[in-house]
């Protein structure tokens, strides 16, 4: 390792330990209280007694199913006060849920159910789910509820408990197997992040499937005794503002797409400082940064994580953004010597690996650092600076440069919405960086060179300057640079 950074040890997570027990032992002290709100047409509410009534009784249902401890249940169904009871349910007897995408289609649903090897699947609206796979549906679930309640099933932290799919660094998903333990480590985020206590209200605007959803808008507040609030599947975000007055948030988290769509409606906004924002998914750049503290007052508080080990760097609710993202307490974090962040293999929010792949997984560690891919640079006083993807650096003119930095640069444009680069091959042995955005028109060439001139290094500056209507997104919003490569060169030839 180039540099370990300085860290203070946390205390081990308890054994024996359940994460759904962990989740709900606040549910003892507030029976009443509001747990979960899904808002929109048809709200739908449960107060911590009722939800911890429900946990228990589907993971009765799950067990007098016949589906056993370390069986693997697919979930398929978008984002239904169902959706985390029975993800809940099914960790406190033992079985692993697999939450997906409601998006996905009858082929990738088809791939991932013989990856894990799916004993039953949980299906709602119709979605497309396996063949040959036994299945619950909705009325199935909620007949469990009044089932005698079933004990969490206690034991080693370091056991299986869910499963995530990443994309990562290759083309086909993996499946990203936590233990127990992972909520443990959440406890890090709380002080140094969110800062989420008993009396907030938490609404986070991402699909259940999302590690980022399922931790910051359910299990960090519902581990605490807040109020979790979810927006309905397809609100506009220009209607998030009222959303959030309405229902009283205190805490709102979302990817920066979702700032960035809410600023085209909003350029104004005055009752913004009683909300912590919250940010992560992808990288905020400097741009949207500032008109959010311009258009409400309010600082976003970002974090920086990935699906094999949530988030470990953050802003401090102290000072935010002061000088770049920290490691949270408890956290063992180094560079290497090419760069890359890395987190030690006794962080108890890291993977224990990709399901069935020993080959990939042991690629992602050298010795006892987990190489998370992603490139930073350490500042003087301790803070990173993100550098984006190692797989999504360019080279361009022999220069190894950060998409984020010239992103950063860039997004200070008027009038430009969203921005991407990434360096494109524009005949044989030459590449050159490229800069797509949208906007309501088109940018005058000359303005962004410009803006570019002044800004940004010489070989920092994009040669391309291409406006799209949209750019390529994922599943959770991520711009996705590779596909906008892959499109220009397929269009100019260079494929």
């Amino acid at each position: 390792m180039q540099h370990i950074l300085p860290y203070d040890p946390v205390p081990p997570c308890p054994a024996p330990f359940n994460m759904a027990a962990h989740v709900l032992a606040a549910a003892k002290h507030a029976p009443d209280k509001t747990a979960i709100a899904i808002l929109g047409d048809d709200p739908q509410t449960l107060t911590f007694a009722q939800l911890s009534r429900c946990v228990f009784g589907v993971a009765r249902g799950l067990q007098n199913s016949g589906l056993m401890s370390g069986d693997q249940l697919l979930m398929r169904m978008g984002n239904r006060i169902e959706f985390p009871i029975v993800y809940l349910g099914a960790i406190a007897a033992g079985i692993i849920p697999v939450p997906t995408s409601a998006q996905l289609t009858q082929t990738e649903v088809d791939v991932i159910a013989t990856q894990i090897g799916a004993a039953a699947v949980l299906r709602s609206d119709d979605l497309p789910i396996p063949p040959d796979v036994p299945c619950y549906d909705i009325q199935t679930i909620q007949s469990w509820y009044d089932l005698p309640p079933l004990p969490p099933q206690m034991g080693d932290p370091d056991r299986p408990a869910y499963i995530v799919f990443t994309s990562g660094t290759s083309a086909a998903p993996r499946a990203v197997l936590h233990a127990h333990r992972a909520i443990w480590a959440r406890q890090m985020m709380l002080g140094d992040w969110t800062g989420i206590h008993a009396n907030d209200r938490v609404l986070h605007a991402g699909g259940f499937n999302w590690t980022y959803t399922l931790g910051t808008g359910l299990m960090d507040p519902w581990s605490v005794g807040a109020t979790a609030l979810i927006a309905p599947d397809g609100l506009d975000p220009a209607h998030l503002p009222q959303t959030l007055r309405d229902n009283k948030i205190s805490v709102f988290a979302a990817v920066p797409g979702i700032y960035r769509q809410i600023l085209k409606h909003h350029m104004k906004m005055n009752d913004a400082s009683t909300i912590r924002f919250l940010s992560a998914g992808e990288k905020l750049s400097e741009g949207l940064r500032d008109k959010w503290q311009k258009a409400t007052g309010a600082s976003i508080l970002e974090a920086y994580g990935m699906s094999e080990c949530s988030t470990f760097l953050s802003d401090r609710p102290a000072q935010p953004h002061a000088s770049g993202l920290r490691p949270q307490s408890g956290r063992r974090i180094a560079i290497t010597q090419n760069g890359t962040i890395a987190v030690h293999r006794s962080d108890p929010g890291l993977m224990l690996g990709y399901l069935n792949q020993p080959q990939a997984t042991a690629a992602r560690f050298q010795g006892d650092w987990f190489d998370t891919g992603d490139q930073a640079e350490l500042a003087d006083d301790g803070s990173l600076r993100l550098m984006g993807r190692s797989d999504d650096m360019m080279n361009a003119g022999g220069y190894r440069v950060s998409p984020l930095d010239v992103e950063n640069t860039l997004a200070r444009v008027d009038g430009i919405d969203e921005i991407a680069v990434t360096d494109v091959q524009i005949k044989e042995d030459v590449r050159v960086i490229a800069a797509f955005y949208t906007s309501p028109a088109p940018l005058p060439q000359a303005q962004l060179e410009q803006h570019a001139r002044t800004h940004l290094a010489r070989y920092k500056q994009p040669r391309l300057y291409i406006q799209l209507e949209t750019l390529p997104k994922g599943a959770n919003n991520k711009i996705l640079r590779g596909q906008l490569r892959s499109a220009y060169e397929a269009q100019n030839g260079q494929t």
